[in-house]
């Protein structure tokens, strides 16, 4: 008897019915709360616009920011005042002499001021409360970032090992409630040094939720669906960011902030038991019984019927593994043995390495960039994260009728074009920056979308999740210098944007390495990974 394959099955059952979508629907709470975990720092340590008291003008109880008598006091740089100097006043000015003007204050001496004055005194963020304020802080905040995207790596390389041995479903439950447990403890920190442990030991246990729920949801689908199914994926995450600014304008205390996002996360554990674990895991696993009890299931659910020839393959016990010469239960290294059999998958595997840290590095230096634009920080938050949507919801138009090497390339390029050009622009020219800035990552947050679905096109099932998490690890390195990219800025200004740029374009470059995987089926071993060819999409819709 020929070996059963499994998207055959997936044909008898559906390939996209009632049983799928509700499992994505079941996906759309860690898709929301990975977002949550990602970005909280934008948020719970952002950087605050300040200016020194100036005792002689102004009481403590009702200064405001901005005042008429403001430049006389103290120095500005790019409109702003400046954070923590002052002018020296003159010995005569007192409490009662309000004049407060340029004559009255020696310019050609600054001074250290520790009294401050906040542009919005109702936020309170780890920077005022834990006294992160000043230049010589400024590595203190954007460490905060550094830290989660290290943990963020490690999470991914620990948690792709643990799914892909114990399971799709377990590593996901852990996921959420860990993070959610060691989130919710973030928000009682009682100085900087707690609140940097809890910022790294909450994503080394729950970030990899993101990598598991697209998992579940891809190995569930039939081919013609899994763009689909991927792009349902960016939609929520992308509205769980927006989510983050919409809370963001309502919730200014940092504290509260973190128990808003964290807490529903131990509650959705209560209904998240439901999860399908994946059929294609429980397979390569040897689990046949548990397999064929929710290939039945989805079957009932999809108003469908297994063919009495599936049904008699798994009846006789005569499904065969999907890598025979591994034992039933292999270690990770045998498995990454296997592969190193096979040099077009480590050259593959180097290629979307770089890949993933190009467009992790740009997806998240945009966005932790998009706080320092004109305007209402929240309202730029929320508008760069929704600007991920058009990018998703085209994204299925798009792959079903292009290649997936030609898109990759195209939106990878063209973000870093728009990058480029964002350098050309005058800095008076505020909204122009803006715009470009959305179109950037609109079109990196494509670029991401593809990524993820070409990662898992071209890795066998039983590495699947170990060496998607394996690139998403190396591309971490890239979140990890993203937060670091407001150093570089005072540099030189352009050095963030002319970094993203051109290795977003290096990067497109190195994608036409890649094979063509539209509408191919998912390769089960790592002789089918390895056998898949650069051929043209045409030709691919053709054999299948």
């Amino acid at each position: 008897m020929t070996t059963l394959v499994f998207d055959d099955v997936l044909d008898e059952i559906g390939t996209f019915g009632r049983f799928q979508l509700r499992q994505f629907l079941l996906m759309i709470f860690p898709l929301v709360f990975n977002a949550f975990s990602n970005l909280s720092f934008v948020f719970t340590a952002a950087d605050l616009k300040y200016r020194c008291l100036i005792p002689e003008c102004e009481n403590s109880s009702d200064a405001v920011y901005r005042t008429e008598w403001l430049q006389a006091a103290v120095p500005f740089e790019r409109n702003q005042p400046a954070g923590c100097e002052r002018y020296e006043p003159l010995v005569n000015i007192t409490i009662d002499y309000l004049q407060c003007q340029a004559s009255d204050f020696n310019k050609s001496v600054i001074t250290r001021c520790f009294d401050l004055v906040y542009e919005d005194n109702a936020a309170t963020t780890i920077v005022n409360e834990f006294n992160l304020t000043c230049d010589e802080n400024t590595w203190k905040i954007t460490l905060v970032g550094t830290i989660h995207s290290v943990a963020q790596g490690l999470a991914l390389l620990l948690g792709g090992l643990f799914s892909d041995r114990y399971g799709r479903k377990w590593a996901l439950l852990l996921c959420i409630g860990f993070g959610s447990t060691l989130g919710i403890i973030r928000s009682f920190s009682v100085n900087y040094e707690m609140f940097l442990a809890l910022e790294f030991l909450e994503p080394l246990l729950g970030s990899t939720m993101y990598t598991t729920a697209v998992i579940l949801g891809q190995e569930l689908v039939g081919p013609n669906h899994r763009v689909l199914a991927m792009s349902i994926c960016l939609v929520m995450f992308a509205l769980g960011e927006a989510a983050m600014g919409v809370i963001a304008m309502f919730v200014h205390n940092w504290r509260h902030y973190l128990l808003v996002l964290f807490v529903p996360g131990l509650v959705s554990l209560s209904f998240l038991w439901i999860t399908a674990e994946s059929v294609r895991w429980l397979l390569s696993k040897g689990r046949k019984k548990e397999a064929i009890a929710i290939l039945e299931k989805a079957a009932r659910t999809n108003r469908k019927t297994l063919s009495e020839s599936t049904q008699k393959y798994f009846a006789i016990n005569d499904y065969q593994r999907e890598t025979p010469e591994l034992p039933v239960n292999p270690s990770f290294l045998a498995q990454l043995a296997e592969l190193f059999k096979f040099k077009r998958l480590i050259v593959r595997l180097s290629i979307c390495s770089f890949c993933w840290f190009t467009n992790v590095m740009v997806y998240y230096g945009l966005t932790l960039n998009s706080v320092t634009l004109a305007g209402d920080k929240n309202i730029n938050f929320i508008l760069i994260s929704l600007v991920e949507i058009p990018s998703a919801v085209i994204m299925p138009f798009i792959l079903n009728r292009f290649p997936r090497r030609a898109s990759q390339f195209v939106s990878l390029a063209l973000s870093g074009i728009l990058c480029l050009v964002t350098l050309a622009v005058p800095d008076d020219d505020s909204w122009i920056h803006t715009v470009m800035f959305l179109f950037s990552k609109m079109a990196i947050s494509f670029s991401f979308g593809v990524l993820y679905i070409y990662t898992a096109e071209i890795f066998p099932t039983n590495l699947r999740q170990s060496l998607l998490s394996m690139c998403s690890m190396i591309g971490r390195l890239g979140s990890i210098v993203a937060p670091q990219m407001p150093l570089l800025a005072k540099v030189w200004k352009p050095l963030p944007m002319t970094l993203f740029g051109s290795i977003a374009l290096l990067s497109a470059f190195t994608i036409l390495e890649f094979p063509e995987t539209g509408n191919v089926r998912l390769p089960n071993t790592a002789s089918e990974a390895e056998n898949l060819k650069q051929s043209s999409f045409d030709s691919v819709r053709s054999e299948n």
